[in-house]
């Protein structure tokens, strides 16, 4: 059962602990398996497969016969969400486009030029569950952006096969090629690349412990989004909030993994109550109930306090990854909510909305790193380059400046490379 704090007993801490670093034996498991398949190439991906996902694989590339297939086996009515999934996912990421610039001043030109990023990996996890949302949030804001090919890498079933849904989002979203790895080895391919798989400027996507230390691993030979913890949700309610509503925004991230965390906090010593007995209740139902009813009993909490303040700061130091705000005048507090992932206003705004149809992007910092990491956005898969002109006049000006600044940091080399343009002779 869910354990019931007041706010001066309950341990701020106690969200980060229970995700402990990533640890050695897994960091050398992956950066063994990364270094294989730099070495080896194709050939251990193969191998690997066999060995983590049980299947013997012809070949590694989907074909464009398989993703037919796929497209037959949904349902009409699932293509027809995935595409308006998708529209809203475009609507929401279009607003975040920019423009570069460019700054005139008497002889001096300065700007800056955006860049889409050339080739992105997205991994998308197989295992307990199946994330068709993960291809369209990971892989629409690449679009958007402009980069120029986006691959995805995701494990395959026993059978050999994609996840026909998986392979449906993917074609609805814009993927260009598709590989059945996953795992360590996955992102070990997508850095070095493969005979098979190419290398990639960028890998993006959540993962098990292995994917994420193998994006540790690679990252400075590649970029990476973030390394991902488990879910996380952070409910603010008081009084008029449901106990039955909360009870099950809570288990909704309860259910993604054993060490998920769902934590209450409220004014209502009776809410709180109600939801602890609410939970038990429908907890039981949950086809998943195992890994939920250890998320809840291990690594979640409802935590009391005397007014909404003090539930805004609770929640601003603990920085969840997902923030429901459960009360009438919800957008009221919007200004004090400094440390959130993705924030969810009112009653009627459960996660799930961002999960998979709002338009929002769902693939957001864990572990307190909403401190200073951002959701993957459109600048994500863009870069940014600046550029200077100054004219002969523009330069004279400056020059004695430049000088004195280089040399007060010793380095004459830099000061004589701006002085040498007007010494007699240099043109």
């Amino acid at each position: 059962m869910i354990k019931i704090y007041k706010s001066n007993e309950w341990n701020a801490q106690s969200i980060s602990q229970r995700k402990t670093p990533l640890s050695a034996d897994v960091k050398k498991a992956a950066e063994d398996i990364v270094n294989d398949v730099k070495a080896r190439g194709d050939k251990a991906l193969y191998e690997y497969t066999a060995k983590f996902d049980k299947v013997s694989l012809d070949s590694l590339e989907v074909t464009d016969a398989e993703i037919e297939e796929a497209m037959n086996e949904v349902s009409p009515e699932f293509i027809r969400i995935l595409k308006t999934a998708k529209a809203n996912i475009e609507r929401f990421h279009k607003m975040q486009l920019r423009d570069g610039f460019r700054i005139y001043d008497d002889g001096i030109i300065l700007g800056q030029v955006i860049t889409p990023l050339a080739k992105v990996g997205v991994y998308v996890p197989g295992g307990t569950a199946s994330y068709p949302s993960t291809v369209l949030m990971d892989t629409v804001p690449a679009k958007i952006a402009g980069v120029g090919e986006i691959i995805m890498v995701t494990p395959p079933s026993k059978s050999g096969k994609v996840a026909s849904p998986i392979l449906a989002a993917a074609k609805i979203a814009g993927v260009d090629r598709i590989f059945k790895i996953g795992g360590a080895q996955a992102i070990g391919a997508l850095a070095y690349s493969t005979e098979s798989v190419p290398a990639v400027d960028k890998i993006v996507g959540p993962g098990n412990m292995f994917v994420a230390a193998a994006k540790t691993l690679v990252s400075g030979i590649v970029g990476i989004d973030m390394v991902a913890g488990p879910s996380e949700i952070l409910v603010i309610a008081d009084e008029s909030a449901s106990p039955f509503v909360v009870a099950g925004d809570l288990l909704s991230q309860a259910e993604h993994d054993r060490s998920a965390a769902a934590i209450l906090v409220t004014t209502s010593e009776e809410l709180a109550k109600r939801v602890s007995a609410e939970l038990e209740v429908q907890l039981e139902a949950l086809p998943r109930n195992e890994i939920t009813r250890e998320s809840i009993d291990s690594a979640s909490a409802i935590i009391v306090v005397d007014n909404i303040d003090e539930a805004i700061e609770i929640s601003n130091s603990i920085a969840p990854e997902h923030l429901e705000i459960c009360l009438d005048n919800a957008m009221d507090y919007l200004p004090k909510i400094k440390n959130a992932g993705s924030i969810f206003l009112g009653h009627n705004t459960p996660e799930a909305l961002g999960d998979y149809y709002a338009g929002t992007n769902h693939t957001l910092p864990t572990n307190s790193t909403a401190r200073f990491y951002s959701p993957l956005s459109v600048d994500d898969f863009i870069k940014k380059s600046s550029y200077i002109s100054y004219s002969y006049e523009a330069l004279e000006r400056v020059k004695d400046d430049i000088e004195y600044f280089a040399e007060a940091e010793g380095l004459s080399a830099h000061a004589r490379s701006v002085t040498n343009r007007f010494k007699k002779g240099s043109n």
